[in-house]
């Protein structure tokens, strides 16, 4: 007796564990906002709360969003080529004196410089004095200095000048930006659509991992409801063998039984700690050192079971036409045709045009009003003759890059299809089994039941209530396990089809107007590059060598 009071004490701090881990669940607590806080301080979610933190918090969702805005930035530096470029030159130099003395320009007195006094219109000549060479040669100049000429002084050159330059430089044609400006479009559609489809995945992992937490708090009381029985059952044996009326093994078999039920409680207790952690993760909450070893979270709701009719072949085609995912890869091919079309562009010629003011300071001094100033122009062209197959190259690997694009988009169409098919075979799997099991933990019930009936009558044995009781705990940890099942397949079925819709509104501010056109309809009757396709590509099988080859069946 003394040692079924300590296998009970032991089961029953196991279970005042499990409470303590799943204290506030949401019995005595009231939500008010995205998490709300029970009387543990411990955030609270319901599903469309943790739904809602996640598209706050969550870090992948957060950099695709960032990316959205990368790829404007990129559009507005490529438009840049074909706008106007306006600059500002200065130029702004000075001379020491010794060197500037040293240099003078002649010029004739009261008559411009470049002109003659005769007015032939010839042009003047600039004379630059020599510097002499012998320190003490001003001792000779009586004699050997030569006379001045007549009506011509010597000036001297400014020590500071200057210049200042506005050009404005405006491209004109060429055959790659117009190509690469477009194709900056799409690689913006392609970020958006990626950032739709990790917005769908991100609902799809909340919703299983919320249900997970679920399912593990369902299973702990299975358990605890286990344990329990096991500890009555060892209590009945125990009183019985006092009583003489069953053999010592009755009592032993009791208390292996209890044993091997509540490492099973452990488990379940882990499990469903970890999968709180997990959720937290999801969510993008951190840490908080206070809290210990408190759960980072509760939450509050439980599994659903709503059953829903789908037709299979709809729900294939709604998901070509709406998942981001096949919109992402349409947006890549589209993308990939203009790179080509810009590699190609480069044979074309290049025509630019210049203009501007200079402002260029006077050689003899350095006042503003001297300045000579005046307008330029120019144009210039560029044209490739001969490149030794450099651009062929080029265009021969963006043409390979684009059909590696193409038959990527067709394998997502397939693994649209398969993601589909897989999610509908599952739905209907689980649904199947919730209610071949809820018919199933009836009778378990019942027949636990019967079976202590017939123990405390005399008429059965322990083994049948064991036996009863372990086929109980299978069946309602199989139902459980087929609720979750079915929701996290519903989920993954609502992620296929891209039936998200009522949240991604919620980014509508951030999908360019172009993601709305039929440019991006994925439906079954357009290819790659949303032409329609023709009656006869189904059954034509595309060669290496890019002829078509057609099989027929004998």
């Amino acid at each position: 007796m003394r040692k079924y009071f300590v296998i009970s004490g032991f089961a029953a701090s196991m279970i005042a564990a499990s409470w303590v881990a799943r204290a506030g669940t949401g019995e005595g607590s009231t939500s008010t906002g995205g998490g709300t806080s029970s009387s543990g301080k411990v955030p609270t979610f319901t599903l469309d709360q943790a739904i809602l933190t996640s598209l706050q918090r969550n870090p992948t969702l957060l950099n695709a969003e960032q990316e959205i805005k990368r790829t404007k930035g990129v559009i507005i530096q490529v438009r840049a080529q074909v706008l106007p470029q306006i600059n500002v030159n200065t130029n702004f130099d000075w001379t020491d004196p010794n060197l500037v003395n040293a240099r003078t320009v002649s010029t004739t007195a009261g008559i411009p410089i470049g002109t003659t006094p005769t007015g032939t219109g010839t042009t003047g000549s600039l004379v630059e004095a020599l510097q002499s060479q012998v320190g003490d040669a001003r001792t000779f100049a009586g004699a050997a200095a030569p006379t001045a000429t007549p009506g011509v002084r010597n000036t001297e050159l400014s020590d500071i000048s200057y210049s200042i330059s506005v050009t404005g430089t405006q491209l004109i044609f060429n055959g790659t930006s117009y190509n690469q400006i477009r194709g900056t479009f799409f690689q913006r559609d392609s970020a958006y659509f990626s950032f739709r489809n990790i917005l769908d995945q991100l609902l799809a992992t909340v919703k299983t991992q919320f249900y997970q937490v679920v399912v593990n708090r369902e299973l702990i009381k299975v358990q605890e409801q286990s344990v329990h029985l096991l500890e009555s059952q060892l209590k009945d044996q125990q009183n019985r063998f006092e009583a003489g009326t069953v053999p010592r093994f009755n009592v032993l078999q009791a208390e292996v039984a209890l044993y091997n039920q509540i490492p099973l409680l452990i488990t379940a207790q882990n499990n469903y700690r970890i999968s709180k952690i997990t959720l937290a993760k999801t969510l993008g909450l951190d840490f908080q050192p206070g809290r210990g070893e408190n759960p980072p979270l509760d939450v509050i709701g439980e599994m659903p079971y709503n059953p829903r009719t789908i037709s299979l072949v709809n729900a294939i085609e709604m998901g070509k036409q709406r998942r981001p995912f096949l919109k992402q890869a349409r947006a890549n091919v589209l993308n990939q045709l203009q790179q080509v079309r810009t590699a190609a562009g480069q044979y074309l010629p290049t025509i630019t045009a210049t203009g501007g003011g200079e402002w260029v300071s006077s050689p003899v001094n350095s006042r503003w009003h001297d300045i000579s100033k005046g307008w330029v122009a120019g144009v210039q062209g560029s044209m490739p003759i001969w490149d030794s197959g450099a651009i062929a190259g080029q265009v021969v690997q963006q043409r390979a890059l684009l059909s590696e694009a193409k038959i990527t988009y067709d394998d997502d169409v397939r693994q649209v299809e398969l993601e589909v098919q897989t999610a509908y075979s599952n739905l209907q799997q689980n649904r199947e089994l919730i209610v071949s099991q809820e018919k199933n933990v009836e009778q378990a019930e019942e027949a636990l039941r019967l079976a202590k009936a017939r123990l405390d009558a005399g008429a059965g044995v322990q083994l049948d209530v064991l036996n009863a009781q372990v086929q109980l705990l299978t069946a309602q940890s199989t139902r459980l396990q087929a609720l979750f099942g079915y929701n996290s397949s519903l989920a993954e079925f609502d992620r296929a089809t891209g039936a998200q819709s009522s949240y991604q509104e919620m980014f509508a501010d951030l999908a360019p107007r172009a993601t709305k056109a039929k440019t991006y309809d994925t439906g079954s009757g357009v290819d790659a590059e949303g032409k329609r396709k023709k009656a006869d590509d189904d059954s034509t099988v595309r060669t290496s060598s890019g002829r078509s080859r057609t099989s027929h069946s004998k």
